[in-house]
């Protein structure tokens, strides 16, 4: 019979501690086993492999609805266009005049459709051109408004990763 050490259950800082139990014909190990450590160095690999997946995967065009002049943001919401290098962003112009509206809609690069936005004006009547550029998802310019880029939302899959890994 061989004495092997034990604490049976005792969890400290992370680890069980090593414990004594009587064996008959093995060998006696002493190790500090993890418990629930989210630090685990598993968990740190699958979070590593996440992030660079993200980061280096292929990217896939992004997809943009286009149209030209339409009255209204229905009718001009009924075609689509998957966008090419370097034409990056969804842009979306509305020029109003009294009571008419001309919707376009367009791929774009991003520097083209800052551009656009930083000389668009609208004056107290509503009439002038607005512009607006996204790139946040596919079709992401369904209507004018577009709360978040795709940065942020890497960041925020990134942060929502290593919260759940860390449980």
């Amino acid at each position: 019979m061989l004495p092997v050490s034990c604490n049976d259950g005792v969890n400290v800082g992370g680890t069980v501690s090593p414990h004594t139990h009587t064996l008959s014909g093995t060998t006696a190990l002493t190790a500090d086993i993890p418990v629930g450590n989210s630090s685990t160095p598993v968990r740190k690999m699958l979070l590593v492999l996440g992030i660079f997946f993200l980061l280096f995967s292929p990217a896939l065009p992004l997809k943009c609805y286009v149209c030209s002049s339409s009255a209204t943001n229905e009718e001009c919401n009924q075609s689509t266009q998957e966008c090419k290098t370097p034409l990056n962003t969804c842009m979306t112009v509305v020029d109003t005049f009294d009571t008419a509206t001309a919707i376009t809609k367009q791929c774009a690069s991003q520097a083209t459709c800052r551009g656009a936005a930083s000389t668009a004006s609208v004056d107290s009547n509503g009439n002038g051109n607005a512009v607006s550029c996204c790139s946040s998802y596919d079709l992401c310019n369904f209507s004018k408004a577009d709360s978040i880029n795709r940065n942020n939302k890497l960041l925020l899959l990134t942060v929502g990763v290593g919260f759940l890994l860390s449980r």
